[in-house]
């Protein structure tokens, strides 16, 4: 039996039930951790039903500096894109919640972390890693995996039976799964589970529909330094500031939403609902600005390897040798990945209109068709027969 427990506390109803019922299965103290990774939750209010269900030792910590610094600006120097579509919203902050998670459990002296993810979904594999890669011995309590609630109607069930306060959607009924940081939304479950059904507009909290986004375009600029964004429209921004920025922009002009079946890393086949707006500017502008900057063959270096490098990401692997392995070869270039990108944003659309860097390898002179020099069309022919020697036709 654990001495004492840390539980990954949101103030849901799964991680409400979950403290519950830790602290009427196991016979110690059940402490909660809380990482404000910039979703819109009432922190006062999780600290206050944390503490109403009999728990002394709460921690809130404000994580959202580090986790774009630290772990989405690195993902994005990697143009991650998990089976062509996901940009990993959910999978890039799980290692980080479980790496402080795992920290604060050993500052208080507990030898044992729960977590609320459900035994059909990827998380489970996401936090026991990074609790496994943070402290090896640790103690994991998965309840799902060993209770006797088997639906999302059990657990209401025992939160009526001991007064925890059910929380409701938008529709006034107990909510689907809803995973928010300050990168992305998602949901699924509940109305979201027949992937042939429209999803209701009030599952979209982040992004506005098309019909109501603004007539008129918006142009912006932003500004990159080895490889990561700094600036937009030449004013400097603190990572996290910086992508809040970007989602209020994503958000008024519709921009973000996919809606995405995914084959999830324990087998089977899902459907998610995701909004990322700020994210999805930031792809679209760091290509535009490698597209400049990196020579061919590294820039398709980096393409060859962004299965592998996001599918790590999406299973959890953040830690891993062979993620860090990649990670190095994506930032042996970044010191030349810097100028500015000029984009307008209109209807759910990203136009590039614009980049330019000190870095550029765009040479005008070059393709321009208004010098066609001979020397120019000898080197083609010979290049054109070279390269058909090459296909080994006989």
């Amino acid at each position: 039996m654990p001495k004492k427990i840390v539980l990954a506390y949101s103030g849901g109803l799964d991680t409400s039930v979950i403290l519950k019922w830790l602290q009427l299965n196991y016979d110690c103290e059940v402490a909660t951790y809380t990482a404000d990774i910039g979703q819109k939750d009432d922190f006062r209010e999780i600290k206050s039903k944390a503490k109403s269900l009999g728990v002394k030792n709460i921690c809130v910590k404000d994580l959202k500096e580090e986790f774009v610094k630290e772990y989405v600006f690195p993902m994005f120097r990697g143009n991650a894109l998990y089976e062509g579509v996901y940009l990993l919203g959910t999978a890039i902050a799980r290692p980080l919640i479980a790496k402080k998670q795992t920290e604060f459990a050993k500052k208080i002296g507990a030898d044992a972390v729960a977590h609320g993810s459900t035994g059909k979904g990827n998380d489970q594999v996401r936090f026991e890693i990074g609790y496994y890669a943070t402290n090896p011995k640790i103690k994991i309590i998965a309840p799902w995996r060993i209770w006797d609630l088997k639906s999302r109607e059990d657990l209401i069930k025992f939160a009526k039976k001991y007064n925890i306060k059910i929380p409701k959607d938008k529709i006034g009924e107990p909510p689907f799964s809803v995973d928010e940081n300050v990168l992305h939304t998602s949901a699924e479950g509940k109305v979201l589970e027949d992937p042939w059904i429209k999803p209701p507009n009030y599952v979209f909290t982040r992004t506005k529909d098309l019909e109501n986004t603004p007539n008129r375009a918006s142009e912006i600029i932003i500004s990159f330094k080895n490889g990561d964004p700094d600036k937009i429209n030449n004013k400097k921004l603190s990572p996290y500031k910086l992508f809040d920025r970007l989602n209020k922009l994503g958000f008024q002009h519709g921009i973000g939403r996919v809606d995405l079946v995914e084959n999830r890393f324990i087998g089977m086949k899902s459907r998610g609902v995701y909004e990322t707006p700020g994210g999805t500017i930031l792809y679209h502008a760091h290509r535009a600005i490698e597209s400049i900057t990196l020579n061919s063959k590294v820039a398709h270096k980096k393409d060859s390897i962004v299965p592998e490098y996001s599918e790590l990401i999406y299973n959890g692997f953040w830690f891993s040798k062979k993620r860090l392995k990649l990670q190095k070869i994506i930032d042996e270039c970044r010191e030349d990945v810097n100028g500015d990108v000029k984009l307008k944003l209109f209807k759910g659309n990203i136009i590039i209109i614009g980049r330019r860097s000190k870095n550029s390898l765009y040479n005008i002179d070059q393709v321009s068709f208004e010098n066609n020099e001979k020397k120019n069309n000898k080197f083609a022919d010979s290049f054109i027969k070279s390269q058909f020697k090459n296909l080994n036709l006989k």
